[in-house]
């Protein structure tokens, strides 16, 4: 778990600043730290130094913009600050292959990844079914209750167990359990992604770690079966429904709005809420 106040909102003023050309300097400003304190800290709390942290951030969120938008790999470069030929080096250097092949191959990857756990013959869905599970809304603010972790989703039963323990005096029969995510498993590293476990909370809780959640217009893809399933509903909103519907991925980040679990079958029903404009 990333516990540090100041890492935490380090790392929120980075993925807010993600298109700019970042110094370290300016982040560590931004927290009222020393370069040095800052760095040792962030590489602590992370497990991954402040430069490595941004490159990465910009090399794979430019990867997501490529897999779910039409747009051309030189307009998609500039909104992260590189130019074409430099970030066809930086991109190669990190995901291991140039842009355009990663943009053409980026379906066939997603069903490869361990996570995807379809029955029979693995593939994602039709745009039509897309367009049958997935609706446009505008979702409210959400005031949360928040801890975040950089790992592999495979603990999230475990993450869950624990916040819920630590939080219960905050619960209500209106509190909505609220998962933020920040990577595309398919793209980061499985066990390096970013992600924050919350709970709706009221607006005098006394707790630091308090954020708000962004409302807006959302793709909201209702989702009902095992957690298997969970990966192969986003990667067909990633794949299919993005590409094709005439929306794009706005600067907020998307979030899992749990309904109901039920722990002894493992059945659960929730809403996979990306943001769109």
């Amino acid at each position: 778990m990333i516990e540090n106040i100041a890492v935490n909102k380090a790392i929120d003023y980075i993925l807010d600043h993600i298109g700019d050309d970042l110094s370290v300097e300016e982040v560590a400003s931004h927290c009222n730290l020393s370069v040095f304190h800052f760095c040792r800290l962030f590489k602590r709390q992370t497990g991954e130094g402040i430069h490595q942290f941004i490159k990465r951030e910009k090399m794979e969120q430019s990867a997501f913009r490529l897999k779910t938008e039409k747009r051309s790999i030189t307009d998609i470069a500039l909104d992260y600050g590189y130019s074409s030929s430099n970030f066809s080096s930086s991109f190669h250097d990190h995901l291991h292959l140039s842009p355009a092949a990663f943009r053409k191959g980026c379906g066939e990857r997603s069903i490869a990844h361990p996570f995807f756990k379809g029955e029979g013959k693995q593939v994602l869905d039709s745009y039509e079914e897309c367009c049958s599970k997935t609706t446009l809304e505008t979702l409210p603010v959400f005031r949360v209750v928040y801890e975040r972790r950089k790992g592999t989703y495979l603990h999230l039963g475990d993450d869950w167990d624990d916040f819920i323990g630590r939080y219960q005096s905050y619960l209500t029969d209106r509190t909505l359990f609220i998962e933020r995510t920040f990577d595309d498993p398919s793209i980061t590293e499985t066990d390096s992604c970013l992600y924050d476990i919350c709970m709706t909370v009221g607006a005098d809780c006394p707790l630091q770690n308090v954020c708000t959640l962004d409302g807006g217009l959302f793709a909201v893809r209702s989702y009902e079966g095992k957690p298997e399933g969970i990966y192969a509903a986003y990667q067909s909103l990633f794949n299919v429904w993005l590409p094709q519907s005439g929306h794009s991925v706005d600067e907020r980040y998307g979030f899992v709005i749990y309904r109901s679990v039920d722990c002894a079958t493992r059945e659960m029903s929730l809403d996979i809420c990306i943001p769109v404009r």
